[in-house]
Parts: structure tokens; sequence; C-alpha cells
């Protein structure tokens, strides 16, 4: 069974196409990051004209490099949420003008449900039940699969994304977009106990997380040494900062999979490649005889692969969208029985 599948709710374009939900044919990736890094950031209506001009030829070169026809794929999938709304919407248009033309069944896909089944990707063993730590630039979760179509959202942010936090710190430091790679770098070489920021929601048993106060301690400290006209060395700010964030991360996983007894863990999200949080994950699930499950580099960003997934499972299960399908920039994980 072929899956053709496309992914635009930021600053990627892509198109994949997936055989029988885990086998990746063609995972074409159409980045945006050098057009948003003089800007510092995504800017939305950018993303969305740059999305229009690239989803037709992405996907073409994705049907060709799988060495597969539009009329041999049994299914579309699509993201419709969460995301940029323009961007969202360049998506669900292309697929379901290839729904519609092509008389083929259409899937509308949470994003966020996408990065979990990256996992499934890049771990062919891997089966639910276990948990999920998603965490990415919008997005900072601990889900709980129950089944391929059952999850369970146990806690998320109330403010910042984690990987928000590493972007707009790497900013105000005067690290290119996107920061998270550059803080995770400068941190292999600084100090992370030269400096203490603070935790929030620490104690037992809370799965939310909260990152805008330990965000603006690290503004903080910034800006008090500038006005003192003192200097400070980045390398120990940014290994004090994300020891902070990796160290609420793996507390909070550790405490949900105590609870719910799951010895299963997976990570999810771009920031589930940051070298620091892979390798305390590791340690406490090695501690307590879990095991870790993560996707490869390019599965955790933005891809089309990790939609495909997702979608044949869905369309296994007779998830279907029709096309009245609309992009819903705020769309939640719901739990599904």
């Amino acid at each position: 069974m072929y899956t053709l599948a496309l992914e635009t709710s930021c600053d990627e374009t892509s198109a994949a196409v997936i055989e029988d939900g885990r086998h990746i044919l063609s995972n074409i990736i159409s980045t945006q990051v050098p057009i948003h890094r003089k800007f510092g950031g995504v800017v939305p209506e950018i993303a969305s004209r740059q999305h229009i001009e690239y989803v037709m030829p992405v996907i073409k070169e994705a049907l060709d490099e799988a060495k597969v026809s539009l009329q041999a794929i049994d299914h579309i999938g699509v993201t419709y949420g969460p995301g940029l709304v323009g961007a969202l919407l360049v998506g669900v248009a292309a697929a379901k003008a290839l729904s519609f033309a092509l008389d083929k069944p259409l899937v509308g896909v949470n994003h966020m449900e996408g990065h979990i089944f990256a996992n499934f990707l890049s771990n062919p063993g891997l089966e639910p039940p276990f948990l999920t730590l998603v965490v990415s630039g919008g997005h900072t979760q601990l889900v709980k699969i129950n089944g391929y179509n059952s999850f369970e959202l146990l806690g998320q942010t109330r403010d910042d994304a984690a990987g928000e936090a590493f972007d707009k710190i790497a900013r105000v430091m005067g690290y290119p977009y996107p920061g998270g790679p550059q803080i995770d770098a400068l941190a292999k070489e600084g100090n992370a106990d030269a400096i203490v920021f603070p935790k929030a929601l620490h104690e037992k048993h809370n799965f939310e997380f909260s990152f805008s106060g330990l965000k603006s301690a690290v503004l903080n400290y910034l800006h008090t040494q500038e006005q003192r006209h003192e200097t400070y060395d980045p390398k120990d700010v940014a290994a004090s900062f994300q020891k902070t964030v990796v160290e609420t991360l793996v507390e909070k996983t550790m405490d949900a999979a105590q609870c719910t007894g799951m010895k299963k863990i997976a990570l999810a999200g771009g920031v589930a490649a940051n070298s620091g949080l892979g390798a305390a994950m590791a340690a406490a699930c090695a501690k307590r005889g879990y095991s870790l499950y993560k996707p490869s580099k390019i599965l955790c960003t933005d891809n089309g692969a990790m939609i495909g997934c997702r979608a044949y499972y869905m369309a296994q299960a007779g998830i279907f969208a029709d096309l009245t399908l609309n992009a819903k920039p705020a769309l939640s994980i719901m739990t599904k029985q």
C-alpha cells in the first residue's frame, strides 16, 4: 500500500511516499531556513508564498524518486494542524486537489502525532504502548501512546515551548536562526554548573511545563551583565540554560513513566535531536531499565515521511477526511479510542 504525504506546517515543504506504513520510498524536504534566517525567525507570509512555489515540484520529485505513479497511490495524507495557518492551507489545498482529481481517499494528519510516528520509521520493532516526550519549537508534551489510534495527553507547556526558548536565547546572544543547534554546540564546551537558573512546576506528578520564567531569567542575566559592563561566557550560559531545560524534561518524563508503568520511552520533535537531551534521557532510562527510542536526525525535523506513517495507520482504521478538510492552526492531540 502506497501513501503520498504532504507537510507544510511551518518552514519546510515536504512530500514523501511510504510503503505499508513504515518503509520510506522517498522523503523530499525543501527547507526555507536560509530565507528566514535574515529575519531571525519564520515570517508566516513568506513561508506561505514559498510553499505555493515549491509544493508541486516537491510532490513530483517524491513520486519520481519512489518510482511510484500518482495512479498507484492508495491514499493521500496531509498535515492540517497545528502550525501556521497560511502554510497549512497550501498543503491542504494541494492534497484536496489531488484527492479529488485522482479519486483517492484523503487523510488529515495532526502534525504532532506525525512527530510521534516518526519513531515507527526509525525503530521497526517499536509497538504501542509507550510514553513519548514531544519537544519542538512550538510544543512540549508528554503523551501516552496506548495504541496506533489511541493517545492520552498527560501534560504540555503552559507558555513557551522548549525549542522556542532555545531559539529566543540564541537570538539575544547574537546567534542565527535556528538557535537550538547553536546552543547545543556551545553547551558542549561550557560549564553547566556556572549559573543556576530556575525551574518551574517541578513538583512531583505535575506533567505540565513552563519555560517562560527560565527564558526571562536567562535574558535578565544577559542584560544585567551588559548593564554592568561585565563580560560573560556564552558557552557557560548555553550549558547552564540547556542543563536546566534538559533536567526538567528528563525528570518529568521519568516521573510520568513511573506513574503510567511505561517502560518504553520515545523522543519526538526537533529538540529530540539535541545531544544533551539524548544523552541525559539515555542515562536516565538505562538507570531504570527502560528502553529509549528516537527518530533519526532528519526525521526529528518536519518531514513528509512521518505524516505518511501516521496517515497509513489512520487509513487502516478507516479514519478519512472529506473535501471540507480545513487548516486548524491550534489543533490539539485528542484522546482516540
